[in-house]
């Protein structure tokens, strides 16, 4: 028994041993074929790198060494901005610039490709960079004193005693120049001292010379196999076409600021802005700048390693800013300002009765019919294309420190007091509250005692102001041909504020017109709820004067614009608008309801809640025939200015008091019959509306093209001007 058991355990002990034995043969031989695999892998790894180093090694170490490739953006054209008619305002036109790279190159072939691109700017007119500080023809140094001549020349180790023929020549060996003539050895040196000073690399390039003429940029590039490190920027850049045309309307653009960023990112824009941007900062530029910068691309340039360009491909497309058309005429524009600026300087003058000092003024045209603004002016202007490439402090200074402020516009961002052309309301308001009627003739007497408790100086009409007695009777038409005082101190005594109110609201008065332009100015209409704000008592005396345009009341010329457009077309509201339509680089129109929601949301504009009014015929032909009676009738405020006048033209003067100054306004429409065209101008410190009134004739001359000569009006009659209190 015990010899089986020590039998069966030896059997056991050998079967282990054998299949331990197997395991390990397995194990070599999966470790065997590892390790060949290895060497496999290994022998053709350094069959690769043989052929890579030894076989092809020249090859490729030359392919590599001329390929340098750089990533530029392609900036996208800014949409144009054009009138009416298609006439261009401001485009984008191509700029060509001119930047240098660092190379692997010798001076040799450094030198002749400079002597090359600056005999090219020079043949054709183009500065480049120059600020080697010697002269010739003759030999001279430009240096402020004799101090800095004599550190540079330390710093560059020039001998002391070195003439500037001298360290000319010093520099010309310097930089290993080989020429002996010494026009070309001074055009290397601009450029070679530049490098030196100013430095660049193979990425960062050194700018030689802004806005070169398109036959450089020709020439360059036909010669650029011997240019090294040489490449043309093509760049877009803002052109505006008519100096200072539209300079309020149109705004102007420079380098984006961080308040302009801030700007951005509240409203949600997420465009990418670069530092060196440039954005709209006023005007339409501003207001549109989102449909007009377009989107930037993307290109790849290769460069061999001495500089030269071998390839240039887009990568990312650069999509055009959308094109703008105004509603503006630029004819009319310009005969408008011109005539405003006219009339301020006759004004000035005396040339049309009492002299003035004139401040400045605002002029705006308005289709009645549409509310198309067809021309709006600002006197004084400026000229919105010296702000782009970076304005002259001197001139920015001429501009901020002019007291009749040229850069903001007396048209939509500033308000005034209107004077007896909001007279038109009043009567409306009255007339169709049946405060008065038609027929009803109130007796100016004088003084008028209904609005205040001293009776020892009674509020009084111009007239007796001015004559010792009143106007006597006079229906609502009357009173608005003799700007009658004393008949809307009575109507409006009688109503009360809170109807003139009711109605001036509806005329858009103390509301934004929703003009397309940032910064427009919401003007004040004389109500309860204004005096309440400033902590007054409402009282009768401040209704009467409300009712002839002063006290409380403040509007933009814009806003008198409309309202008087909205009298002409027979009490319809208007929609004001100077857009015509935006067209994307596509092609593709923008609708309507996507620009006035841009506008909005953008502007914060809101809802029209004004009551609806409709008029009836008798009203409107009332106080319609009230303001052809001040331009045609005998006695009427404009009669001299319109006597001659060849088309009908309903109007109304305006002398408002300001502290003590006497804006002039004139409102007014033509024809009469069927009106087209309302205008509104306004003088600061301008005296007499009537004076005024000159502007508009000019005005009509150019829309309705009657091309005549010059009426001059004889002063010698009298005119009635009214005056207030």
């Amino acid at each position: 028994m015990f010899r089986l058991g020590h039998f069966l355990r030896a059997k056991r002990r050998e079967v282990i041993l054998l299949k331990h034995k197997s395991e390990i043969e397995k194990s070599n031989f999966r470790y065997n074929i590892m390790t060949t695999i290895v060497y496999v892998i290994g022998i053709i790894i350094l069959i690769q790198l043989f052929n890579l180093q030894i076989v092809n090694g020249a090859e490729y170490r030359e392919n590599s060494n001329t390929k340098l490739t750089r990533e530029a953006s392609i900036e996208a054209s800014r949409g144009s901005i054009t009138d009416r008619s298609g006439n261009i305002l401001i485009s984008t036109e191509m700029e060509f610039s001119l930047e240098m790279y660092k190379s692997k190159t010798d001076d040799k072939q450094l030198n002749s490709s400079i002597s090359l691109m600056t005999t090219i700017l020079e043949q054709n007119g183009d500065n480049y960079i120059d600020n080697f500080p010697i002269s010739i023809n003759p030999f001279e140094f430009h240096f402020g004193s004799e101090e800095e001549l004599s550190n540079w020349k330390k710093e560059y180790k020039i001998p002391d005693a070195a003439s500037a023929e001298e360290a000319f020549y010093l520099f010309r060996d310097k930089y290993n120049i080989e020429s002996e003539d010494v026009k070309e050895i001074r055009q290397i040196l601009a450029i070679r001292y530049a490098i030196t000073t100013i430095g660049y690399s193979t990425t960062r390039s050194m700018e030689i010379s802004k806005r070169i003429s398109r036959n450089s940029a020709i020439q360059l590039q036909e010669n650029s196999q011997n240019l090294t490190g040489v490449n043309i920027i093509v760049e877009p850049t803002r052109v505006y076409h008519t100096g200072k045309l539209a300079s309020h309307i149109l705004g102007y653009m420079g380098r984006i600021s961080e308040a302009n960023q801030k700007e951005f990112e509240a409203r949600g824009d997420t465009h990418e802005y670069k530092v060196d941007d440039k954005v709209g900062q006023t005007g339409i530029e501003k207001t549109f700048e989102e449909y007009l910068r377009g989107e930037d691309g993307k290109k790849q340039i290769d460069m061999s390693v001495d500089g030269t360009v071998t390839g240039e491909y887009t990568s990312q497309e650069a999509i055009g800013g959308a094109d703008i058309a105004l509603t503006i005429d630029a004819n009319l524009q310009r005969i408008t300002e011109d005539a405003l600026e006219v009339n301020i300087g006759q004004i000035r003058a005396g040339e049309l009765g009492d002299p003035s000092p004139a401040e400045g003024g605002a002029a705006v045209v308005i289709n009645v019919k549409t509310g198309e603004i067809l021309a709006m002016a600002s006197y004084p202007d400026y000229e919105p294309g010296l702000f782009y490439n970076g304005i002259s402090n001197s001139k920015y200074q001429e501009y901020v420190q002019n007291p009749y402020n040229p850069l903001y516009s007396k048209a939509f961002q500033s308000s005034y007091e209107p004077g007896s052309t909001f007279k038109m309301v009043t009567a409306i308001a009255a007339l169709e509250t049946g405060t008065t009627n038609t027929t009803r003739r109130i007796n100016d007497s004088g003084p008028f005692y209904g609005i205040t408790d001293d009776t020892a100086h009674p509020p009084a009409c111009w007239y007796y102001n001015d004559y010792g007695r009143g106007h006597g009777y006079l229906n609502v038409s009357q009173a608005i041909q003799k700007s009658c005082n004393y008949y809307f101190f009575q109507v409006s005594t009688e109503m009360g504020i809170d109807n003139i109110v009711r109605y001036a609201k509806f005329f858009g008065l103390g509301n934004k017109t929703g003009i397309e332009i940032a910064g427009e100015n919401g003007g004040s209409l004389a109500s309860r709820e204004v005096a309440a704000q400033k902590n007054e008592p409402w009282s009768a005396a401040q209704t009467a004067y409300a009712a002839i345009g002063q006290g409380m009341n403040s509007f933009s010329p814009l806003q008198m614009a409309k309202y008087i457009a909205m009298v002409a077309n027979g009490g319809h509201k208007l929609d004001v608008s100077i857009i015509k339509s935006i067209t994307n680089s596509d092609g593709t129109i923008v609708s309507r309801n996507e620009i006035d929601e841009f506008i909005n949301k953008k502007l914060d504009l809101k809802e029209d809640d004004s009551e609806n009014f409709e008029f009836s015929q008798e009203t409107m032909h009332a106080v319609l025939e009230g303001m052809r009676s001040v331009t045609e009738g005998e006695g009427g405020t404009a009669y001299n200015t319109f006597k001659d006048f060849p088309i009908s033209v309903g109007g109304k003067t305006g002398s408002a008091e300001a502290g003590n100054k006497t804006n002039a306004w004139f409102a007014g429409f033509a024809p009469y019959n069927d009106p087209e065209i309302a205008v509104v101008v306004m003088v600061e410190n301008g005296k007499h509306g009537f004076y005024t009134a000159e502007v508009v004739k000019q005005v009509i001359y150019e829309y309705f093209g009657m091309n005549m000569e010059e009426i001059r009006e004889d002063m010698s009659a009298e005119t009635e001007t009214e005056r207030f209190i």
